[in-house]
């Protein structure tokens, strides 16, 4: 599941814009450190955050704080409130369906939506305990998937009970709305580009040569980079580093590939992005194959920002312009 929030936060094939929500709630998260988080991303990037410490909503983008109103903030924290109440239960509930009497738990709770490139829509609903998927929904068959024999009471509790209507009505409709809202508020920040520093190298051990192909300080965050020897684009082979936020806001990502000793002439990076007139061809020891911008030499990586508490937050659950909530539990409260 950890793989999966990642990969969330990180983008994925089509995707044009995206809305993320992540919750966190912890039995045991560390000293000084709150037991239960939420985040909310646009475009990868943290727009929203509540912590069961300060016990507030806040913004994490200036266009958030000049566009959202006080009762905005009110509803969102009580809202948050009502979720952190709720998986302090999910918790002691999941702990009696593993049979688990003590120890560090955590459940984590991850859902939204992306606008394609092609206008269609992509939705997630996700829910992990200690880190194994736990139970999902899926929206065309309107049901959850048991993923363990512990999320089956799970499954009929939420089934019978109504909430399928809703969450595709939310994820389908209402995600998309505010992901739209989100978008125009935020434009001149999210609707910018940073063009990726491109840097390829190779290393020879034990009769094999890696090459590896660093792209770094883009924005926005999807992009594609791909090994290509002798015209013909290479997928199998590959190892990818993910796409990972640095801490000024752009991102960074490394694509590495094997080869045989003395070929390393025989392969190019390709890199496409959205701040890129056309994709860029990219040699070992050699310059850009392109007019895009050069080779920078000794990038210096930035400090990752990984989401706080590795796949934290989740918010609020909405409804148009009502903002009703629509909370469930992981588990059934007793």
């Amino acid at each position: 599941m950890l793989g999966l929030l990642l990969c969330a936060v990180c983008g994925a094939a089509g995707e044009l814009h995206s809305l993320r929500y992540f919750h966190t709630a912890m039995t045991d998260p560390g000293p000084g450190l709150p037991w239960f988080v939420i985040v909310g991303y646009v475009d990868g990037e943290i727009f929203v955050h509540y912590d069961s410490t300060a016990r507030m909503a806040v913004p994490r983008m200036e266009w958030m704080a000049a566009n959202m109103d006080q009762q905005y903030w009110n509803r969102e924290t009580d809202i948050a409130h009502r979720h952190e109440q709720a998986d302090r239960e999910n918790l002691a509930v999941a702990a009696r369906r593993y049979n688990q009497s003590g120890g560090s738990h955590t459940v984590q709770w991850m859902f939204g939506c992306d606008i394609l490139e092609d206008g269609t829509i992509r939705v997630y609903d996700q829910v992990a305990y200690n880190g194994r998927d736990f139970i999902a929904f899926d929206k065309d068959t309107m049901t959850f998937t048991a993923v363990v024999p512990e999320a089956v009471p799970t499954k009929r509790k939420w089934e019978e009970g109504g909430v399928t209507e809703g969450r595709k009505h939310y994820l389908e409709e209402t995600c998309v709305q505010w992901l739209r809202r989100y978008l125009q508020h935020g434009k001149a920040e999210l609707g910018r580009t940073e063009q990726p520093e491109v840097r390829v190298w190779g290393k020879e051990a034990d009769g094999i040569l890696t090459l590896s192909c660093r792209a770094h300080g883009f924005y926005p965050r999807p992009i594609a980079v791909s090994w290509v020897k002798d015209g013909a684009v290479l997928g199998q082979d590959t190892h990818s580093g993910g796409i990972v936020p640095n801490s000024d806001g752009t991102y960074h990502t490394w694509v590495t590939i094997d080869a045989l000793p003395g070929d390393g002439d025989k392969y190019q990076c390709r890199v496409e992005h959205a701040s890129l007139p056309q994709p860029g061809l990219y040699s070992w020891g050699e310059a850009a194959q392109s007019s895009l911008v050069p080779i920078v030499v000794g990038v210096v990586v930035a400090i990752v920002v990984i989401a706080i508490m590795a796949g934290v937050g989740f918010t609020i659950y909405r409804r148009h312009a009502g903002m009703n909530e629509n909370i469930y539990n992981m588990a059934p409260r007793e």
